[in-house]
């Protein structure tokens, strides 16, 4: 017997990702194509590309028609970035703001020692004035 030949069922006729088939043997004993999904990556952290835990591999339609709380993860940036992503984010502006306070206090610890110096210089008095020498131009007169 000659083997059975095959014939897309759509109107695509070229091999490409998105026309991908397996043959199939039907109840009727007979050998058809069947057309393949296309396999979705998942959704990757924004910072450092990795894939997210917990958020399912589909296809954007058939993500979009998925309830939100299976879309995301509960947690600041949930279904966006990573855990160790946010850990460091959060770390990071922790530390920012710690700067700012540190230079802040810096500033005012400067203010208050100049401050201090001003007061404990002495002031210079009249007869102090009058007994300092007349400088190189005075003296030609």
């Amino acid at each position: 017997p000659m083997p059975q030949r095959f014939t897309y069922r759509r109107r695509h006729p070229y091999n490409t990702r998105s026309n991908v088939t397996t043959i199939v043997r039907t109840p009727g004993n007979r050998l058809v194509y069947h057309y393949k999904k296309k396999t979705a990556n998942g959704a990757k952290c924004g910072d450092c590309g990795a894939t997210l835990a917990g958020i399912p591999h589909l296809r954007a339609i058939e993500f979009s028609r998925i309830p939100k709380h299976r879309r995301t993860v509960s947690r600041a940036y949930g279904g966006s970035r990573c855990g160790s992503c946010v850990t460091q984010r959060i770390l990071r502006s922790f530390l920012v703001e710690e700067h700012y306070i540190v230079k802040k206090v810096l500033k005012q610890a400067a203010k208050a020692n100049k401050a201090q110096a001003k007061r404990q210089r002495v002031k210079p008095t009249k007869a102090s004035t009058k007994a300092k020498p007349a400088g190189k131009h005075a003296a030609k007169k």
